[in-house]
């Protein structure tokens, strides 16, 4: 995913804030892997008043395309990656190393060939 834009505005006249990957890092922790701050901070490899400052900011931009109605586009930041993240061209679920793709059950894919890679 690169972002997400508002319904019921066109598309090519959309104005965009943009989240930084570590900003987005920071809310998937936080709100999806419901870790406290701490947690997410040593996992970011960055100290608890940085990771604070990055999650606070995050909740800005997305706020503020909220009320705006304006598009989030992720990019950039300073980040770096242990290993390489495909999704799955059939059932386009994300995957963290190759060696840890396998058939799901409502998936097709038999092969490597069928992942696109991420990053």
């Amino acid at each position: 995913m690169k972002g997400f834009r508002p319904f019921g505005l066109q598309s090519c006249k959309m104005e965009a804030v943009i989240l930084k990957f570590e900003e987005y890092e920071s809310i998937r922790l936080v709100n999806y892997e419901m870790l406290p701050q701490e947690v997410a901070a040593k996992q970011m490899n960055i100290s608890r008043p940085t990771f604070t400052r990055i999650y606070n900011k995050a909740l800005k931009q997305i706020a503020k395309s909220f009320v705006e109605g304006k598009a989030i586009e992720i990019e950039g930041g300073n980040y770096k990656l242990d290993k390489d993240w495909y999704r799955c061209r059939k059932c386009y679920k994300l995957i963290q190393g190759i060696e840890n793709h396998f058939k799901c059950e409502n998936c097709t894919a038999y092969s490597e060939n069928e992942l696109i890679k991420l990053n």
